[in-house]
């Protein structure tokens, strides 16, 4: 229990805390962060992180009086001297209780939800313990403090601003927590933008939009005192049967890569820390199934799963990580210091935290069975490198306390762990002595619309405001995929329009699993969303005032439904020119939806109601498009040859309706392409189009896994040609390679031109194909692309500055090495269109590349 005075007075449990207000005035005047009161009972080597008042204070005699001079701050109080110094000064000063206390965090409200919102949250959750007991000796981190029940924005930032002003209070030396959030399709909170999922990120090919929603989200949560947010999540796909696929960016690495690290850059630039998960080799999973064993070799977790992390880290200077739940080769990463340690810090140099899973240390013991208790989880976690213990304290708390002074815990490890916690507040400016429990959002003048116009004295706090709005609809536009067209699309407004299926006017289409609406409105049915989500048929009719569209359900998600409305989706197709039919998933937790984390699919067929409503459309005669909103791609082959048109959308977010409705009607030109790719059939999973060559169809196999429509597919309302390749300004000479140190890189160069009548995006893809290596190659892999943007007529050019370190890969020895020989660099409409080749002879040594290597295919537009 703390002897500052200013944390005794009353005591709460951690539920109620919730409810907590902080008032924005003090005696008429802005609060200032500043505790007023003296704390006595502070060791006098020890003072406090709060400014202390002084009673009285007498000039020297013989001086004029003069304001009272501050007592000079205290080393690690000092902003001006080095974050490392700060923390070696602070350190030291820190019982182990206060050093443990910066290790955990604390879930509050988290044992009074509904369903789960974590994996066994209630089996792991109790009674709420008493509030004052929790943050006596300091608080690490304070657990979705707006994302876990529903709050106004303003009274969110208000009750967050009180919870500081008391955990500062209650411990020596004033020390705030780290407030973090989930962050994945927007600032997971009441009231706030909804953008696209992760899926939809990567079907943009668009980096650069990304990291502007990234600002966005990031501006959102910095305002109201939220400093990390749980996101992006790198994990590379490799079985689209998957819950999480939908949280995933796509089944590429230098496409999750290069998505992933843009998104960090737009978060931090906000002061924001991200947060990389899942490290490492969760989406592996044996069947795609959520926390099963993974059982991948070194090379594939080296070439395939690692390489988004790495680039997130060193490139786009992501201040925290998040281990998977999963196992990899029998051992949790939890628990694994080969990951946490040797490479992510000693090759690396990751100097930020590593946070935990929810309860992700717990499940040591309780679910990988590696550790007998959980002083025992908490040990191994500690060592192989976890910092913070999230949600809440199980196993860094008291247990670890004990095992240190029983000794079986070496103190050093607590220290090694404090110390990276301490240093990355200090990097927040939690330490510093004008620090204020009040955000943005609350203090006097403050804007209240993060920069949409001034602020009108209304206390609310606008999250959803119009310019994130029209970022969510940009980002959801250009993540809509065309897949086949016979001329359908765009509708015409004259014609009789049937929309059907149970996605077409219902918002679930349009969420996905770590959205608000989803993730936690869902317990809540009598909320209303929060923001504005027009449903496609609302959408539709919009945009297409004159035209009669006649909307019927039809057929449910997954389950029975009602044979009269079939029956009625049939006639309503039957008296149309064209029939929409609108099916997909819909997101959930824990098997409570079809798509989601936990809710994975057992194969990639439509859910038997909707292949019954698609079937019996189709058989009326009428031409049908099938839109899908979905979280993973489906087995489409049975239908494809019989659909006049099929549009992909994943979860596109609020604006996601009037997006699909401005490609249906042709205002938007499609430009989105495949993360991943779509299969024929079910029976070929899990299947990618980054295998080698017997990873593909064979003749000794009766399986074939060739997908319908491949990675970086995707149809537009105009043509386009690609007319010319240039390498370093020249036109190539037919077989004859041009020749490229192994150090060296040579510029390729393709002209675009677009040959319709209106305008359009093309997505130029570069592909490396290496026929001989030392391993086993994919037979190709994506290394570079770019988004072209051309008016009728217009030629553009796109350059690509290829290094020979991009054609690195681990060797035998496993060494990431550039290996002399013949390649080829593949300029393509997808992985499996290819326009141009231009063959490619590395000479000169091997090389082992390391760190310094080039990550990225530099890309210029002319």
């Amino acid at each position: 229990m703390s002897s500052n005075r200013n944390a005794a007075d009353t005591r709460r449990t951690t539920s109620e805390v919730g409810r907590l207000e902080v008032s924005a005035v003090q005696d008429g005047r802005p609060h200032d962060g500043q505790l007023t009161a003296t704390a006595p009972g502070i060791p006098a080597d020890d003072p406090p992180s709060v400014n202390i008042i002084a009673a009285d204070h007498t000039p020297p005699s013989g001086l004029p009086d003069a304001a009272p001079l501050p007592d000079p701050l205290p080393v690690w109080q000092d902003p001006s001297l080095p974050v490392d110094r700060r923390v070696e000064d602070l350190l030291p000063r820190l019982s182990l209780e206060e050093k443990v206390a910066q290790l955990y965090g604390v879930w509050v409200g988290g044992n009074s939800t509904g369903d789960d919102l974590a994996p066994h949250q209630h089996e792991m959750v109790n009674e709420a313990p008493d509030w004052r007991d929790v943050i006596g000796a300091g608080l690490g981190q304070l657990t979705r403090a707006f994302g876990t029940a529903p709050v106004e924005p303003a009274d969110g930032a208000r009750a967050l601003a009180r919870m500081q002003e008391e955990i500062t209070a209650a411990n020596r030396f004033g020390i705030p927590a780290v407030a973090h959030e989930e962050c994945l399709t927007g600032f997971m909170t009441w009231k706030a933008t909804v953008y696209p999922t992760p899926l939809a990120w990567g079907a943009t090919f668009d980096p650069a939009l990304v990291e502007r929603m990234a600002a966005q989200i990031g501006t959102s949560m910095r305002r109201v005192g939220v400093h990390q947010g749980l996101a992006p999540v790198l994990d590379v796909i490799r079985d689209p049967r998957w819950g999480r696929t939908e949280e995933s960016i796509g089944e590429d690495p230098y496409l999750v890569a290069t998505i992933g690290t843009a998104y960090v850059r737009g978060l931090q630039s906000t002061g924001v820390i991200a947060t990389l998960k899942h490290f490492v080799g969760y989406s592996a999973s044996r069947a795609g199934r959520n926390f099963a064993p993974v059982g991948v070799g070194p090379r594939e977790l080296a070439d395939v799963l690692l390489p988004p992390f790495e680039m997130a880290l060193r490139d786009g200077g992501a201040g925290s990580v998040m281990h998977a739940y999963t196992e990899i080769d029998g051992v949790p990463p939890a628990a694994d210091p080969e990951l946490l340690t040797r490479l992510l810090r000693d090759e690396w140099g990751f100097t930020g935290t590593v946070v935990a899973d929810y309860f992700g240390i717990s499940f040591l013991q309780r679910l990988h069975s590696v550790a007998a208790d959980l002083a025992e989880a908490g040990a191994l976690a500690l060592a192989a490198g976890v910092d913070v213990e999230l949600p809440a304290a199980h196993c860094y708390g008291a247990p670890l306390i004990a095992a240190v002074r029983a000794g079986t815990v070496p103190e050093a490890l607590v220290d090694r762990a404090a110390t990276r916690v301490l240093r990355q507040k200090c990097e927040l400016g939690l330490l510093d002595p004008d620090w204020s429990p009040l955000p943005a959002a609350l203090t006097a003048g403050a804007d209240r619309v993060n920069g949409d116009g001034p602020a009108t004295g209304d206390p609310g706090v606008d999250l959803d405001p119009p310019s994130h709005r029209a970022l969510a609809r940009e980002l959801a536009e250009e993540s809509v995929v065309l897949l086949a067209n016979s001329g359908t699309l765009p509708l015409r407004p004259e014609s009789r329009i049937a929309l059907v299926g149970p996605l077409a006017d219902s918002v679930t289409g349009m969420l996905g699993c770590y959205t608000f609406p989803s993730h936690v409105g869902s317990q809540h049915p009598e909320l209303p969303d929060g923001v504005e989500i027009p449903t496609l048929l609302a959408a539709l009719r919009d945009e297409l005032p004159g035209t009669s569209v006649t909307h019927v359900v039809g057929a449910p998600i997954d389950g029975t439904g009602a044979a009269d409305d079939l029956a009625a989706a049939i006639e309503s197709a039957r008296h149309a020119d064209v029939c929409v039919a609108v099916l997909g998933d819909r997101a959930g937790l824990f098997g409570n939806g079809t798509s989601g984390e936990g809710s994975d699919a057992a194969d990639l067929r439509l859910l038997p109601p909707q292949a019954e409503l698609l079937d019996a459309l189709l058989d009326t005669g009428t031409p049908v498009v099938l839109v899908l909103l979905a979280g993973r791609p489906y087995a489409l082959g049975e239908w494809a040859d019989r659909l006049a048109a099929i549009v992909q959308a994943f979860f596109p977010g609020e604006e996601g309706g009037p997006a699909v409705a401005r490609v249906l009607s042709g205002r938007v030109c499609p430009s989105g392409r495949l993360p991943v790719s779509v299969p024929h059939g079910p029976a070929g999973q899990p299947a990618s189009y980054l295998t080698p060559a017997l990873g593909r169809r064979t003749e000794v196999s009766s399986v074939d896994p060739t997908p319908l429509f491949p990675f970086g597919h995707g149809l537009s309302y105009t043509e386009f040609v690609w007319p010319e390749v240039r390498v370093d300004g020249v036109v190539p000479v037919a077989d004859q390679p041009v020749e490229v140190p192994t150090d060296g890189a040579v510029t390729v160069s393709v002209a675009v031109r677009n040959t319709g009548d209106r305008e359009g995006t093309e997505v130029v893809q570069l592909y490396l194909h290496d026929p001989v290596a030392q391993v086993t190659r994919p037979v190709v892999r994506l290394i570079g692309y770019a988004r072209v943007t051309l008016a009728p007529g217009q030629t553009g050019q796109v350059d690509f500055d290829v290094h020979a370190d991009l054609t690195s890969f681990t060797g035998r020895q496993g060494h990431q090495i550039v290996e002399p020989g013949d390649l080829e660099l593949r300029l393509s409409a997808s992985s499996a269109e290819h326009r141009h080749t231009v063959a490619v002879r590395l000479v000169g040594p091997e090389r082992q590349v390391g760190l310094d290597r080039r990550r990225v295919c530099e890309v210029a537009l002319r």
